[in-house]
């Protein structure tokens, strides 16, 4: 081959090697679940845009957009590195990236203190109250990956991972809370927690046979769906009165109405003994609920108020 044509060839194996690096980097963080818990982070920033002398910069969205991406890219990673010897265990997850050695633990190790070291900077420069309150939120973020280890009570401190969102674009802004962004985050936490004990009914039987804990291995498939669907049923009180809080209009009510309805989907569409549309409940309705419920409420925020 020519010269031009080697330079070439060696141009497209190195962005070949590139793409699939990032392509496994972001299996690696999941980031597709992004779409849990950033349209809430987004909702709490335009909320924030309502109080007294607060006003829209783009370089603040940014800014806290960057703060969730390396706060959630932190938290997945450090899951991946300290489950990597139970996910090799479990046949659900055993082609994840540690275990299938797409990426190694020392690679791992390096993603997250890279990310998390971005998160405090990101976090420090949007304000003081900002970089402080990054720490207990790290803390949280992190310290869900060994709940699993000691108590059944994990789903909830993810749903307290979740929760942090909204609450934490508005304060970064606003340097407060209000009775309205505590009812969203308390939305998000029963919405959050009890999706997920939903999600872990697949990995019920491995979760016994490894001594891990989690609501379905502690009462059982048919138990754990009837109190993912009590945690869901008092969103069917907190959503209107969210709205209420924040004089949502008729854009507010279809949105809501939109969540609700996929709150009961996911819960119609499997049983105790028939998981087979389990991500379907998972994955793509609460993907489409958080997503479309920010869209309506986001828009009845800024044209209709």
């Amino acid at each position: 081959k020519s010269l031009p044509d080697k330079i070439r060839c060696y141009f497209e194996i190195v962005m070949y090697g590139f793409y699939k690096k990032v392509v496994n980097y972001l299996s690696f963080v999941k980031f597709s679940h992004t779409i849990f818990a950033l349209p809430f982070a987004l909702i709490g920033f335009v909320l924030a845009l309502r109080e007294p002398e607060i006003n829209f910069e783009w370089l603040t969205l940014l800014k806290i957009v960057g703060c969730m991406f390396f706060a959630r890219n932190s938290a997945m990673g450090f899951n991946r590195y300290a489950d990597r010897e139970i996910d090799a265990r479990n046949p659900r997850t055993l082609s994840r990236e540690i275990p299938s050695g797409k990426i190694s633990p020392r690679q791992a190790i390096i993603f997250v203190i890279t990310n998390v070291i971005l998160f405090f900077l990101t976090a420090l420069s949007i304000n003081l109250l900002s970089f402080i309150l990054a720490f207990p939120a790290l803390a949280v973020l992190l310290g869900y990956s060994y709940m699993k280890r000691y108590t059944w009570f994990s789903h909830y401190v993810l749903g307290i991972a979740l929760a942090i969102a909204p609450s934490a674009a508005f304060v970064a802004i606003t340097g407060y809370f209000t009775p309205a962004i505590l009812v969203l985050s308390l939305a998000v936490f029963l919405w959050s927690s009890h999706f997920d004990i939903l999600y872990s009914l697949s990995d019920e039987e491995i979760d016994r046979e490894l001594g891990l804990h989690s609501v379905p291995q502690k009462f059982g498939s048919a138990k754990a769906m009837r109190i993912s669907l009590a945690g869901h049923l008092i969103l069917f009180i907190l959503i209107p009165l969210f709205g209420w809080l924040i004089s949502g209009s008729w854009l507010f009510i279809i949105g809501a109405c939109i969540f609700l309805a996929l709150l009961v989907y996911q819960h119609a569409i499997i049983s105790p003994t028939n998981l087979k549309r389990l991500n379907a409940a998972f994955f793509t309705s609460n993907g489409i609920a958080s997503l479309l419920f920010m869209l309506f409420v986001v828009a009845d925020l800024l044209f209709l108020q």
